[in-house]
This record gives C-alpha cells, structure tokens and sequence, in this order.
C-alpha cells in the first residue's frame, strides 16, 4: 500500500461532514460513560486493526461493560458488551439523524443506558441542531472513508515512533473527535495558571506546559490535510527557528503560531515518513528550548530509559 496515500479534502469533504459528527455522537457517549482522565484523555479514540474504538467503558456509571467500534472495512458500526452481546449497523445510507436513533437503539438492545448531555455537535457550523434533526448530511463514501482510516493509521505508526523519544509526561496517539485530528502531546512538568475567563474545556487541556503534535485532514479553515505543531504557553521567538524539511512552515494565528507541514508536500519527499519524523523533532527542540524544558533529562532515545541498556 502506498505510503500516505493522496486524501484531497475536496474529494471527500461530504463523507467527512458526515463521518465528523457520527463521531462526536459515539465520542460524546464516550465522555459520559467513561472516568474523567487529566486533559480529556478518556474520550479520544484509539486505531484499530478495521477502524477506531472507544475502548472499553460503563460500570462507573452502573451499565455494563460496553465498547463501541466504527469498523472501516466492512463499514458498520458495532456495539459490544463484555458478556459476548452485539449491536451492529452498516454506516452507508445513514444521515446524522438516523445515526443517533440506530446508535442509542443498539444501547438499549444491550441494556445500556447513556445520558448525553448536550446531544448535538460541539463547535461546528451547526452546532445549536439536535444530532436528531441533522438529515442533511448523510454522505458517506466507503472508498473514502477507508482511506481516513489507512491515512490515520499510517499517521499514528509514525506518532507511535516519535513518541517513543520522550521519557516524561506524555498523551497516548489518540483521535480526537472534537477536531477530527489524531494528536500526541509531551507536557513539561511545569504548571499552567489560565485565566478565569477560559472556558473549562480549554482550562483542563492546556493546565500545564504542553508541546503537541499531530495530523488533521482540513477544514474551512485550513482546506487541506497537514502535519502540526504547537507549543503553548508559546515561548518569545518560536516562530523565528528553523524547521525541518525546507518546506514547513510557521503559520500565524491570532495570537500563536502553528508549525505545519502539509502532507502532500510531506508525501513529495524522498522518505515520507523521516520527512514527519524530522518535522516533529525540530518542532519540539523550537518550543523545548525557548521554553527552556530539560531536553536532555526528558529524553528517551530508542524508547529506552535504562542507563545501563542505554550505554551497553
């Protein structure tokens, strides 16, 4: 399979729609039957093997052990309970609406109940409908959402592996379904104090130092899929250092900047896969060392933080 296969947003921008707020459905299911994790870390989604999952939650909250998975293979989305029992329903014909009637549905079936609190999207367009009167976006491409997810996969093999050098406070490489991105965050240990205007769910996502990096596949915003990076507090002069490869750039926001490298000048180099890897690691050292972390402390070359193995 070719490595970082071409996903031109415009191509598939309706089965994204779509596909978005499906996840913020089962995502938003997620939050409500899972235990409270720092920085939002117990809703994202984790790859799989045929799609995304949310792992397994319930029982916090009284109902059974439930996982439920979007499988991009055979395209269905299956509710499984810890005794065996399944729910499953095929994604193609679905509109947002009948979505959510079939997801609750299989929940019901299985003894599963979910009270989600505000059950429609979170910051987008059409934010103030109810998931249960959205019939109008009801695409859904199998072609192109199996490619999301073999993009997404590629993305998190190579996430996985720039992981692995970093010894400190870490996020898993996990899909966020607010942003539709699959991020990895290195955090410096330090505190962040945020202002009391700041709403809670970006107090808890950025309470303290954090250095993140990841993959979204475009927006309104930025109509194209691209590898990221940002430091936040952002440390004077980030925007000044050198990136790598030549082709990355810094992009300013209204009060950040954001390193990117767009993935088709990313599937353009010699060696893709390096030309992320290097994108990472010089993004981290621009905002480490402005930021003055202990590089070296939080180091972890090879995945390896014994000494003994480190100098043998």
């Amino acid at each position: 399979m070719e490595q970082f296969p071409p996903v031109p947003l415009a191509e598939w921008r309706d089965t994204k729609e779509t596909l978005h707020r499906f996840a913020q459905i089962v995502g938003k299911i997620r939050l409500a039957a899972s235990a409270r994790r720092n920085h939002w870390w117990n809703v994202p989604f984790h790859v799989t093997g045929r799609g995304i999952t949310t792992r397994p939650m319930g029982q916090v909250d009284g109902n059974p052990i439930f996982t439920i998975d979007f499988d991009f293979v055979d395209h269905r989305l299956a509710v499984m309970t810890l005794d065996g029992e399944e729910r499953s329903f095929p994604l193609p014909g679905q509109s947002v609406a009948s979505f959510y009637d079939q997801t609750l549905a299989a929940l019901a079936a299985l003894g599963v109940r979910v009270d989600i609190a505000l059950p429609r999207p979170f910051d987008l367009p059409d934010a103030d409908r109810p998931f249960a009167e959205d019939t109008e976006h009801a695409s859904y491409d199998p072609v192109a959402a199996n490619r999301y997810w073999r993009v997404l996969s590629q993305v998190a093999s190579v996430l996985e592996e720039f992981a692995a050098g970093f010894s400190g406070k870490a996020s898993p490489v996990h899909h966020f379904w607010h942003t539709f991105d699959i991020a990895h965050s290195r955090f410096s240990g330090r505190r962040v104090d945020q202002p009391g205007q700041v709403d809670p769910v970006t107090r808890e996502a950025y309470s303290s130092e954090v250095i993140s990096f990841g993959f979204w596949f475009g927006d309104d915003t930025f109509a194209e899929p691209a590898f990221y990076s940002y430091t936040a507090p952002e440390p004077a002069g980030l925007a000044e250092a050198q990136l790598s490869p030549a082709s990355a750039q810094w992009v300013a926001g209204a009060d950040s900047h954001l390193a990117v490298l767009r993935y088709d000048a990313a599937r353009a180099e010699p060696d893709p896969r390096a030309a992320v890897l290097a994108f990472y690691e010089s993004a981290y050292q621009a905002g480490a060392e402005r930021a003055e972390w202990d590089i070296a402390a939080l180091g972890c070359p090879g995945g390896i933080t014994d000494p003994v193995r480190r100098i043998g």
